[in-house]
């Protein structure tokens, strides 16, 4: 073999390798728990969902090999910093805690913290009104640390792993209120199981807890990841993709100012 065929063959052999490093995916972590209407399972075992279609235009529009990956919630942050996923996908607040492990995208959506309870209940969000009664927050969540920062001195707080644990707990009377997101809360009061149920209010606001939106989630340090999906959500939002798949499920924007 020729000096000039081994330069062929090891020129090959590098173009080949740069091409299989180009095609792998960027692993996408949603959370394993649904989470209507930005993500749940259908009946053939697909993800679908506000959320779901979001991802997908986002990666689209960053020219970007994507896949999803369901991973439990609790364990969601670990399998970003351990490699086991790119990105974080999943309703996360960006939030000072979160921004001290992980890096954030721009936000893709802002919608408010609201308590819920039965209707016949005269309840507000705020600690006066929620003195002795049961408050069920979703663990590793802004609800959880919002909850034990205003609301731990005068109600109990009952931690759970998923929100449709504490709907069905909410809608049989086992705990008197929760506090989430209102988008998906809206979903749940809409709905045959959550006919007892309404949103009684919009916590008062902490930006230190609660966050400045929704975000991506990427490993520190992995600028050019985050600006992929930066120009990604900035191309679906001019291009009006983004208005587009938000009306499919909601009656008004959730972008948030």
């Amino acid at each position: 073999m020729t000096m000039k065929t081994k330069l062929a063959g090891g020129l090959f052999a590098l173009a080949m390798a740069a091409g299989m490093a180009q095609a792998e995916p960027v692993r996408i972590g949603i959370a394993a728990e649904p989470y209507p209407p930005f993500a749940s399972l259908d009946a053939s075992g697909e993800w679908n969902g506000w959320e779901v279609e979001i991802i997908k235009a986002v990666c689209t529009a960053a020219e970007l090999d994507c896949e999803i990956n369901p991973v439990a919630w609790e364990g969601i942050i670990p399998s970003l910093t351990g490699k086991q996923i790119d990105a974080i996908m999943a309703s996360m607040s960006i939030t000072e805690e979160r921004q001290k492990t992980i890096d954030f995208s721009d936000k893709y959506y802002n919608t408010p913290t609201v308590i819920v309870a039965d209707t016949s209940a005269d309840i507000a969000p705020t600690p006066e009104s929620l003195a002795g009664k049961i408050l069920g927050v979703q663990a590793s969540t802004i609800h959880q640390a919002y909850a034990q920062e205003y609301f731990t001195d005068a109600a109990e707080i009952r931690v759970y792993q998923t929100q449709d644990e504490i709907n069905q707990d909410l809608a049989s009377g086992r705990i008197d209120a929760t506090q989430a997101d209102s988008i998906a809360m809206e979903d749940f009061v809409k709905s045959d199981a959550g006919a007892c149920c309404e949103i009684k209010g919009a916590v008062a606001d902490d930006p230190a807890i609660l966050g400045q939106g929704v975000g991506a989630g990427v490993r520190k340090g992995d600028h050019e990841l985050r600006e992929k999906l930066n120009a990604g959500i900035q191309a679906i939002r001019d291009d009006g993709t983004y208005a587009e798949i938000t009306a499919k499920y909601f009656s008004g924007d959730i972008y948030g100012g």
